[in-house]
């Protein structure tokens, strides 16, 4: 068996072995865990029937994350992306009110879109096209938006008729342990501990069961920690994939905002982390990087049918190559840990939406990082990039932001006489937006 891994994966030649790889992939799988119990509560708030949901988040990023191991034998692993699920639940069930299994349908189209567009190499293409400081934008406000939704999960900002939004009742004990949740977590994320935020809602989740609310506690008692995994029953192969096509004036614009989300969130993940683990080229390329997009695109459409919010590659995926992983192999481990985590479902199922909330203002955090990368000397750069953050959180949608960014942009650079720098796909975009407003065709 060892002989057939060492060839598979190349083990000797990338200068690892099978104990690094699986430490490799024990340290990734305690950095990206907490995607267990925070993408079911996510999608829940959605609409999806949370049972059967933390079944259908392992299953997913178990075969993603195989997917990327053996076509591509880096070691980076997938689950459905923070922000995607953010934008499945909150853009498209809430605000604009369309089913679940509809949704699911928008994220099968999204995927088989990304698939067709990393076969052809189109996606080159269209990710050189769009101007640097819109991509910024919409990845900082995907971070702010997911942020808000934490601090609102936690009680500490409330609705206000006057102001629209306020502080809120820091008396409650579990808006107060949420707030020392937070806290908690930056803290271990800043000393690097590894699994911060998968140790922040077990630490939680322990002190919620001594907080007294009603007739139980913060977190449910539990005698059983061990069980079988959740039937998926309910959401297994449930999408319905012709509601994007009868109802295409209403969904366009939510498939190409998943398209342009996932694409840019894929690549920045994987240059990233293999930059990390040494895998790019004297170019400065990821050799393999048609691949890794495919496999991404493939996991997507297989998370659809079976229940879940499109899947992407895990910048958490970088815990494991600073251990030391540089394979597949890192991967593979990673998708065994996920398999055997859903015996521990029954011990998830009492996690509280308090203890999962310092993950998602940790997740929005770290996404704002790239914000640094901004030419602030650029009035052009900073306002299309500040337009697209702001607009998220504030109109509660994904979508919204990145129509607004694009719009702002090819305004800007038309009322400078700028126009010959926009590329064509930015003027289409732009010119599609308008017209959706126009007409109000959403």
């Amino acid at each position: 068996m060892s002989n057939f891994l060492e060839h598979f994966f190349k083990l000797k030649e990338k200068g690892t072995n099978l104990k690094t790889e699986f430490i490799a992939g024990l340290t990734t799988f305690a950095a990206m865990s907490y995607v267990l119990v925070v993408n079911p509560s996510i999608l829940g708030a959605g609409g999806m029937p949370i049972e059967g949901l933390i079944t259908v988040t392992a299953i997913a990023a178990c075969l993603g994350t195989l997917l990327m191991a053996f076509m591509t034998n880096y070691p980076i692993a997938m689950a459905p992306g923070m922000g995607l699920n953010a934008f499945f639940a909150f853009t498209i069930c809430l605000t604009r009110e369309i089913p679940w299994d509809a949704a699911l349908g928008i994220v099968f189209w999204n995927g088989i879109l990304f698939l067709l567009l990393s076969v052809t190499g189109v996606r080159t293409k269209i990710a050189e096209a769009i101007p640097a400081a819109l991509k910024i934008g919409v990845q900082c406000g995907i971070g702010l938006f997911i942020a808000f939704i934490g601090l609102k999960n936690a009680g500490l900002v409330v609705d206000n008729p006057a102001t629209f939004v306020s502080i809120g009742d820091l008396s409650e004990p579990a808006t107060l342990l949420a707030l020392a949740g937070i806290i908690l977590t930056i803290v271990l994320v800043i000393r690097k501990v590894t699994g911060a935020i998968l140790i922040s809602i077990v630490v939680l989740s322990l002190v919620g069961a001594f907080i007294p609310v009603g007739d139980g506690y913060l977190t449910q008692h539990t005698s059983q920690f061990i069980g079988l995994p959740d039937d998926i029953s309910s959401t297994f192969f449930a999408m319905d994939i012709m509601y994007p096509i009868e109802f295409f004036a209403e969904t366009w614009d939510l498939i190409f905002a998943l398209l342009f989300v996932n694409m840019f969130d894929t690549i920045g993940t994987l240059i990233g982390v293999s930059r990390r683990a040494n895998l790019l080229d004297k170019n400065g390329q990821l050799p393999k990087m048609g691949k890794a997009m495919t496999a991404d695109a493939a996991a997507s459409v297989i998370g659809a049918a079976i229940g879940t919010s499109p899947v992407t590659s895990y910048v958490e995926s970088a815990a494991g190559v600073s251990a030391g992983g540089r394979t597949g192999l890192t991967s593979v481990f990673v998708a065994l840990c996920f398999m055997l985590a859903l015996f521990l479902t029954p011990l998830m199922k009492v996690i509280p939406l308090m203890a999962t909330t310092p993950a998602l203002i940790m997740v929005g955090i770290l996404m704002m990082d790239s914000f640094r990368q901004l030419d602030f000397d650029d009035l052009t750069s900073l306002a299309t990039a500040t337009v697209a953050l702001l607009a998220m959180p504030l109109t509660f949608s994904i979508s919204e932001g990145i129509a607004l960014g694009f719009i702002t942009y090819v305004g800007i650079m038309l009322g400078t006489g700028r126009y010959k720098q926009v590329t064509l796909i930015t003027y289409i975009m732009a010119a599609v937006f308008v017209l959706r407003y126009v007409l109000d065709l959403k």
